[in-house]
């Protein structure tokens, strides 16, 4: 796998192998796509009892969805899901990964904890898992550039079918 520039992503956006909608094309940097951070975000309910970490797990039966528009104050300690306004889609060949920006980092937040891959052919919004390492409360804002997806051409084709492959909302 090779990480593609900005010539190369520029190339395969002309070229139609690589979408992201909308685009802005000041939001591509040396070897990456900045992304913002959508209008709503989902919550996890609080509660008392353990949530059980086991296969038929499903994440919206502890969490709700809200509508991000104005800020929303994220604790020390907590993690919420957002999601890309960007829709992303990937040729066969290529994948990405997301990644949160040194300049938020730096301040205690991060994005994608875990997860960050993103599969070759998809055509979605990604989910962030965006959580407050700080001491401190952070607020998060709807439009604000709060990561990058690094853009890998993958040896071979393929394309993502899962159970996320069609993800327009939280």
């Amino acid at each position: 796998m090779a990480v593609l520039t900005r010539d190369a992503i520029l190339a395969e956006i002309s070229a139609g192998r690589l979408r992201i909608d909308p685009f802005d094309p000041s939001a591509v940097g040396p070897a990456s796509i900045d992304l913002t951070l959508g209008d709503e975000l989902r919550v996890i309910e609080a509660g008392s009892e353990p949530i059980p970490i086991t296969e038929d797990a499903d994440f919206r039966r502890y969490t709700r969805r809200i509508d991000l528009d104005g800020t929303y104050v994220l604790k020390p300690g907590a993690t919420v899901h957002g999601i890309t306004r960007e829709r992303v889609t990937l040729a066969e060949d290529l994948c990405g990964l997301l990644e949160g920006r040194s300049r938020f980092a730096r301040l205690g937040l991060m994005i994608h904890v875990t997860s960050a891959f993103v599969q070759p052919g998809v055509s979605n919004r990604q989910v962030l898992e965006i959580s407050n390492v700080a001491g401190h409360p952070l607020e998060l804002h709807a439009g604000v550039r709060v990561c990058q997806i690094v853009l890998l051409r993958a040896e071979g084709r393929a394309t993502y079918r899962g159970r996320f492959a069609d993800q327009e909302g939280l």
